[in-house]
Formats: C-alpha cells, sequence, structure tokens
C-alpha cells in the first residue's frame, strides 16, 4: 500500500520595520515601506527568506528590521516590479495582492546581509530615486 502524498504548505514572509503582533493585518492603503513613501496600492510578500531580509533591511524607519510569516487572506500575483524586468520568472517568488495579509508570527532570528552587500544595495536604490525610478504600484 503506498502512502498518499500530501502538499507542504507554502511559508510566506514580510519583511519591515514595523512592529506588528500575532493576528495584524497588512494591506494596502498604507505607506510603502519604498519609494517616496506613498500609499501602496498591494502589500508584498514572499516565500524566500533572503527577499523578506532585504525587504526588512531596505524599508524606511528608525526600528529594527523585522521578518514576519503571513498568509495571504485572498488572490496574489508576482510582483511586477520584480518578475521580468530584474528577474525572468519569479525566483524571488515574490508577490501582491489588493487583499490583506494576516501576520501569523514572528521569525526572530535571521541573518542580514554583510554591510559592504547592504550598503551596495542602499546606494544603488539611492541611484535609481535619484534618477526617479520607483517601484510599479
Amino acid at each position: 500500500m503506498q502512502a498518499a502524498p500530501f502538499e507542504v504548505p507554502t511559508i510566506y514572509f514580510h519583511g519591515t520595520r514595523a512592529a506588528l503582533g500575532a493576528g495584524d493585518m497588512l494591506g494596502p492603503g498604507f505607506r510603502s515601506n519604498f519609494g517616496s513613501g506613498r500609499d501602496a496600492n498591494h502589500v508584498y510578500f514572499t516565500a524566500t527568506l533572503d527577499a523578506a531580509v532585504w525587504g526588512a533591511e531596505l524599508a524606511v524607519g528608525d526600528g529594527p528590521g523585522r521578518i514576519y510569516l503571513v498568509e495571504p487572506t485572498g488572490e496574489f500575483e508576482d510582483d511586477p516590479n520584480l518578475t521580468d524586468k530584474k528577474f525572468p520568472g519569479n525566483p524571488t517568488r515574490s508577490y501582491r495582492s489588493k487583499e490583506p495579509v494576516r501576520v501569523i508570527g514572528e521569525l526572530w532570528e535571521w541573518v542580514g546581509h554583510p554591510p559592504e552587500v547592504l550598503q551596495a544595495m542602499k546606494d544603488n536604490v539611492a541611484k535609481l530615486a535619484a534618477e526617479g525610478v520607483e517601484a510599479d504600484d
């Protein structure tokens, strides 16, 4: 007798500097973590820890970077800011939704990028901002 296959649920992450708790909802209509700080039309999340680390490290604000485990509450799509513009396909497994995501917990221990790698990314983000390049939303 062969065991029935089962599906392992996907774990999704959201990197930010906001202090949140289990059960909190993240959704569109709040100030974006990136760019000019306008209200976001989507909430962004990822299925890779590395992309969440970038989100936590690059988010605006003074608080510590945080990574939350989240679950989508509605439909979502590939993040067009990364998919096919910077990385063909979706290797970062980054998504966006007009529906909120629910915080189910916080990842307490994670490793950030080396300081020189983080600084290079911040320099690149600043250069793009100076050129007027901002994420599509």
